[in-house]
């Protein structure tokens, strides 16, 4: 897809750095690195497996998984509070987390960045925001990076971007084989409404209520002859984000044209608030959005993501898998459990 290419970034997995604060003075100590802890490992729904798989998504919980692919690691969307924590939603909104992760934030695998939907406390809580190192390199909305870098103690490394805006991500020190091509990442914003258009809008940007969110392409590219922005691509996976089923998605589709969605994660939930007892404002998508954006975006595969963690998640994983039977959808979705790693094959380079 076309986009503005807005910041680039190195990304070295022979020479990361620290998620948390507390590994910085632990950092030139070589320990062996944590290794995911997964429970179950899905595939393709209906094609064979031709293994080994170079790419995987897994599931921590809510909206939170680990992106892979050669060897370069992403964590999307950090929430990683316990069963009965609360989280802050907004002005007298509160939330209570009914599940726990599968893996804490400080036993994962060394990472290259984060991808951050929006900031809001389920996606980016507390206890992260605390923890976290401050050069560690975030990707997230320009919202997100003015309450980040104005933190008494700042994030120094937050990179913004609008909607069909980008950063590339090349790979540096690549020692795989692929053909004597160079991975390189693409991310682009991607447009996404957390509150439902008209008067309700208008109050919340008056309140600050609901921050504005990004959905995320996430385009896995081989490039040549030294180009980076450009090249083929192997891979192609789509986020939603904590949007609702909105007009302004369909231009997602129209700028790829015929370019193919390989995976899409969807933010499910039919979110509430101001809660459960007083549901007056949904503002993630309920299972039948779920669908509608499936039919929208035409992904090769779905997973659902961000459906039951927390007790504001109205429309659970049971509704979206209704209106997938209905739709017969059923062979385009895979469903993970917390612990659960869906691994796949990018094109021949």
């Amino acid at each position: 897809m076309e986009t503005q290419l807005v910041h680039r970034l190195e990304l070295d997995p022979s020479k990361r750095i620290p998620l948390l604060k507390a590994q910085l003075e632990h950092h030139h100590h070589h320990e062996p690195e944590p290794v995911l802890p997964v429970a179950n490992v899905k595939t393709h729904p209906t094609k064979a497996s031709t293994g080994p798989e170079n790419g995987s998504v897994y599931f921590i919980g809510n909206a939170t998984t680990v992106i892979e692919w050669h060897g370069i690691r992403i964590l999307t969307d950090p929430n990683f509070l316990h069963a009965g924590d609360h989280v802050h939603l907004g002005p007298g909104v509160t939330a209570e987390r009914l599940k726990n992760p599968a893996v804490d934030i400080d036993a994962l695998p060394p990472l290259d960045c984060i991808l951050l939907s929006h900031y809001h406390e389920d996606h980016f809580d507390k206890l992260v925001e605390e923890s976290l190192n401050r050069d560690f390199p975030i990707i997230s909305t320009p919202h997100a990076k003015q309450a980040l870098a104005g933190k008494e103690d700042p994030f120094k490394a937050v990179y913004d971007l609008d909607f069909f805006q980008s950063i590339l991500l090349p790979v540096v020190n690549y020692k795989g084989d692929t053909g004597g091509k160079k991975p390189v990442i693409k991310v682009a914003g991607m447009p996404g409404k957390h509150v439902p258009p008209g008067p309700l809008a208008a109050v919340n940007e008056l309140l600050g209520a609901v921050p504005p969110t990004n959905g995320w392409l996430i385009e896995m590219n081989y490039s040549a002859n030294g180009s980076e922005d450009g090249g083929e691509t192997g891979y192609r996976i789509y986020i939603s984000g904590d949007t609702l089923f909105v007009d302004e998605l369909k231009e997602i589709p129209q700028r790829l044209k015929d370019e193919k969605i390989d995976l899409m994660l969807v933010h499910l939930g039919g979110t509430t608030i101001p809660g459960p007892k007083l549901p007056l404002l949904m503002v993630t998508m309920d299972g039948e959005q779920g669908v509608k954006l499936m039919q929208l975006m035409d992904p090769d595969v779905t997973i659902p993501v961000h459906f039951d963690d927390y007790n504001v998640f109205l429309s659970g994983l049971d509704d979206f898998k209704e209106a997938v039977a209905q739709a017969g959808l059923g062979e385009k979705v895979v469903y993970l459990d917390r612990g659960d790693q869906y691994r796949f094959n990018t094109r021949e380079v």
